[in-house]
């Protein structure tokens, strides 16, 4: 299910928030033991070391807060990728390695840069305008995070870089000569 990254997600009741510390690094996400296997079973073990109960009782829609530096370490596309197929809408954290920037939004993790994300309280509930940089509480107090570029939301949009070319690819229209054109 995409959700909108436009405006506040006024149809959504908000999304609850997971709260972990700085230095979330990638193996805490996907255990190197665990990477021979697929996404199921890396998943199972996203961020058992730091939160053991996460992968079993995460519920989509729900988003991740962290401190500074989330993302750290190597550069597997499973540490975002286990966090989509959890069902996580977004991460929240002041900053994210570059790595793993670039790896979740191609596997359509939303990331929100946000200065005062460590002031979100586990289990609180949220909602996000991404595109206008807003972060909403239950109270109607708001955060400002960092806007999200339009082309990189039309990725979280579609699932993925992949999803979204596949898309444009199906929507472009082939010339006499058999060359593609968009």
């Amino acid at each position: 299910m995409t959700l909108p990254t436009s405006s506040l997600e006024s149809s959504a009741p908000g999304h609850r928030a997971w709260v972990v510390g700085a230095d979330i690094d990638t193996d805490a996400l996907a255990p190197g033991a665990y990477m021979k296997f697929g996404i199921d079973e890396i998943a199972r073990h996203c961020l058992h070391r730091v939160r053991p109960e996460f992968a079993s009782t995460v519920r989509p829609g729900d988003v991740l807060v962290a401190g500074p530096n989330f993302g750290i370490g190597s550069s597997r596309e499973q540490a975002a990728a286990a966090l989509v197929h959890l069902g996580v809408r977004a991460v929240i954290a002041p900053s994210f390695n570059g790595l793993y920037f670039r790896n979740a939004f191609n596997v359509g993790l939303l990331l929100l840069t946000c200065a005062d994300a460590p002031g979100i309280a586990e289990g609180e509930t949220l909602r996000l305008a991404p595109r206008e940089g807003v972060i909403e509480r239950a109270d109607g107090s708001r955060l400002t995070c960092e806007s999200v570029p339009g082309f990189l939301l039309d990725m979280v949009d579609a699932g993925g870089l992949l999803n979204l070319l596949k898309q444009r690819s199906s929507t472009s229209h082939a010339t006499p000569n058999g060359v593609t054109s968009c």
